[in-house]
């Protein structure tokens, strides 16, 4: 993995193909949350892990992945979203945990 020290604020995040995924809001955790604000980022905040990063150069966070790849990989935070309801975590209808 790279040296997660050299990533910075408003780098370019790359594809091993060269293309744009995005661009480095900050360090969160073990991942990359890429500004909302960028053209790829329709809005969300992205997120890249660590393990996904293959080298950092001068301006630019080069991933281990095509930009393709990346994009399908990626975590999403919607800005604004709703918390989950629990349907989406295994309690909806006829789930032994779900309420009456």
């Amino acid at each position: 993995m790279a040296d997660r020290n050299a990533i910075r604020e408003h780098m370019e995040v790359k594809g091993s193909d060269g293309g744009h995924v995005g661009t480095v809001d900050h360090l969160d955790g073990e991942r990359i949350k890429l500004t909302r604000t960028d053209v790829a980022a329709d809005g969300e905040h992205r997120f890249i892990h660590l393990d996904s990063v293959d080298r950092v150069e001068a301006e630019a966070v080069v991933l281990n992945r095509t930009t393709s790849q990346a994009q399908d990989e990626w975590g999403v935070e919607s800005v604004g979203a709703a918390p989950a309801d629990d349907e989406e975590h295994g309690a909806g209808a006829g789930s032994p945990t779900a309420g009456p």
